[in-house]
């Protein structure tokens, strides 16, 4: 059970990609955490940063460059290594006594997986909120949506780079804000 509930720390993550299959011996690493907090008495959205992640057990494609606009020199140059990403959500964002949302179920997932195999306490508490699956059932829709239909059903505008975390994660906590104060 969360113990905080004054905030929700909003994530989104990006991880390394291909088109296709991954390459033999290649695993999926988280190259950006986006986050911020959902003030949930104000509405106010803060503390949104990128954490550029250095891949640990692949590397960034040309594929995933595209998608992303995530370098491998920007994340050889700007990344950190996964550990200490989890001890910023720990410290600074207090990830494991807040609740914590996600638009679906993969960044939940990924940070399962990827904290497994390599032997690293996940980040955070047991409350999670799918705010895809929310957003579903709330607008009584007959399956679930993308991030940007969801803006764009709520009329709100898609700030930043798509399949960037940073910019995702505030998108996502925009559509949160909607869901709690309708």
């Amino acid at each position: 059970m969360a113990k905080l509930l004054d905030k929700i720390v909003v994530v989104d993550v990006e991880a390394t990609c291909w088109e296709g299959a991954n390459p033999p011996g290649m695993e999926n690493d988280i190259i950006e955490i986006g986050i911020c907090l959902l003030n949930i008495l104000t509405g106010e959205i803060t503390d949104n940063r990128g954490i550029i992640v250095l891949p640990e057990r692949s590397d960034v494609s040309p594929f995933c460059t595209k998608l992303t606009t995530i370098t491998p020199e920007m994340a050889a140059r700007e990344g950190i290594p996964f550990k200490e990403a989890c001890n910023i959500l720990k410290q600074q964002y207090l990830s494991q006594s807040r609740v914590w949302a996600s638009y679906g179920a993969y960044d939940q997932k990924q940070f399962q997986r990827q904290c497994s195999a390599m032997g690293i306490g996940y980040p955070f508490g047991p409350s999670h909120i799918n705010v895809k699956t929310l957003f579903a059932l709330t607008h009584k829709l007959s399956h679930e949506t993308g991030m940007a239909g969801a803006l764009e059903r709520l009329q709100l505008p898609l700030e930043g780079t798509h399949h960037r975390g940073v910019d995702d994660a505030l998108n996502i906590a925009k559509i949160l804000r909607e869901l709690l104060n309708p």
